[in-house]
């Protein structure tokens, strides 16, 4: 079911940043792509379409990874492998890309994450991880959530997130630690999704960090926001943003 939600309300990737992507790594179709963390096939389908589609995708989670596997079942070089990337063995496969969307943070170490995703490149081989990056609002109706939020969970409170400036100076950080990559490119994409009431909620449900909290507890915290973006008019809209990191295998 959470599967199912993820790949029905999580925000798509904006087109610009796949052929953003295939232009940095001068990518070409015959290529290999090597996907970490696939969850439904949102990137993998960005590639896709594209015509990209020698794509071997690792994923973790049995029903994600079924999903995505259903999903490109009449595309037969894309192939879905069901295991943590740490664990995966890779049997000297090398690859020109490597693509990672709102995923490589769940790789620990990271160290060995990128160490990992350095050896499965080939000499002219590229990476190119994504994050979908929450972006706090401040209007009425975001700050009486915020309210909801600090009397049910208040760990979830977003006022206390690192902020999209401090995310991106970390990232880079890890992207260019132990001197395995080069040439580093930071983009940005913004947009704004609108939602209603229930998609909204539904969206929440596949949060990983909603997902910690006791049921009972996520069910007021989820019943009364949904109410409160009732009272605003039924709908809800919340600013999106994607931050990519491109490098090159040194």
């Amino acid at each position: 079911m959470i599967a199912k939600e993820y790949d029905k309300y999580r925000p798509s990737y904006p087109d610009k940043l796949f052929r953003e992507i295939v232009e940095y790594a001068d990518l070409e179709t015959t290529d290999e792509i090597l996907e970490i963390g696939c969850g439904t096939g949102q990137a993998t389908s960005g590639f896709v379409n594209l015509g990209y589609s020698r794509i071997t995708a690792v994923e973790a989670g049995e029903n994600l990874a079924d999903l995505t596997r259903d999903k490109f079942k009449d595309k037969p070089s894309v192939t879905v492998v069901h295991s943590p990337f740490e664990a995966w063995h890779h049997k000297g496969a090398h690859f020109k890309l490597a693509i990672s969307g709102t995923a490589f943070h769940f790789i620990q170490p990271q160290e060995a994450g990128y160490r990992k995703v350095h050896d499965l490149l080939g000499d002219q081989g590229s990476a190119a991880f994504f994050w979908t990056v929450h972006i706090p609002s401040y209007n009425e109706i975001y700050s009486e959530i915020r309210g909801i939020y600090r009397k049910y969970a208040p760990q979830l409170d977003d006022s206390q997130n690192p902020s999209l400036e401090q995310m991106v100076e970390e990232r880079t950080q890890w992207t260019l630690k132990g001197d395995l990559f080069k040439e580093l490119e930071v983009k940005q994409y913004r947009w704004e999704d609108t939602y209603a009431a229930s998609e909204y909620i539904s969206l929440l449900n596949t949060n990983s960090r909603h997902r910690l909290i006791s049921e009972i507890v996520r069910n007021q915290l989820f019943s009364d926001i949904q109410k409160v973006i009732e009272q605003h008019g039924g709908t809800i809209v919340k600013p999106q943003a994607v931050v990519l990191f491109l490098a090159r295998k040194k």
